[in-house]
């Protein structure tokens, strides 16, 4: 955390952000700055979408206590929330193994939100993502990172800030959600290096 404040006392950096880790992790990163009156983290970079939402225990609250931004990255769970199919036609739903491993494990629970996505969106006449991102506006992120490959991407992104769900709308789209093992957090280096996740257990 010094190393980090002298970046910014330097005027290299303007603000800190972290990414996924455990809450306990980002609190004693926090409270190290501020016992030191070093520069605190402003900005959380988490995995975070409807089809994963562990983060919601620890990490997510202990961000809004100290007000720290939501910009979470994966808003659409690789594609998952964009499409009522759980398999895309695209080169990455086929080849892109990380995903595969974050995701594939709980598709069969996890199918039954994305059919939620999709009602709602046919309800509200608008695109799944949409919906997708629209919960993040309800659940009060402020960024989260949209990987667009396409500029028509960006632009159905804009428009979710149109999208309003209601309370009602939440709980429904939540609702059918289980627990999921910890992805992108981790309190030890793996003893044989990071792995990419690819495997079905």
């Amino acid at each position: 955390m010094e190393a980090l404040n002298d970046l910014v006392q330097a005027g290299k950096v303007r603000a800190l952000g972290a990414s996924a880790m455990y809450g306990y992790q980002f609190y004693n990163m926090q409270l190290a700055a501020k016992e030191h009156g070093w520069a605190q983290f402003q900005a959380m970079e988490n995995h975070y979408n409807l089809l994963y939402r562990e983060d919601e225990r620890e990490l997510i609250p202990i961000c809004k206590q100290m007000g720290v931004s939501l910009m979470p990255y994966s808003p659409l769970a690789a594609g998952h929330l964009a499409r009522p199919t759980w398999n895309g036609d695209t080169c990455r739903s086929k080849t892109d193994r990380v995903a595969m491993g974050k995701y594939d494990r709980t598709e069969e629970q996890d199918m039954k939100i994305v059919a939620r996505v999709a009602e709602l969106a046919e309800c509200y006449g608008v695109k799944m993502q949409q919906i997708a991102l629209a919960w993040h506006w309800a659940k009060g992120v402020a960024s989260p990172i949209v990987g667009a490959t396409k500029s028509a991407y960006l632009d159905d992104a804009a428009g979710a800030l149109a999208v309003r769900l209601t309370e009602e709308d939440v709980a429904y789209l939540e609702e059918p959600y289980v627990p999921h093992r910890i992805v992108g957090a981790i309190d030890h280096n793996p003893a044989e290096g990071v792995m990419l996740l690819d495997e079905k257990k």
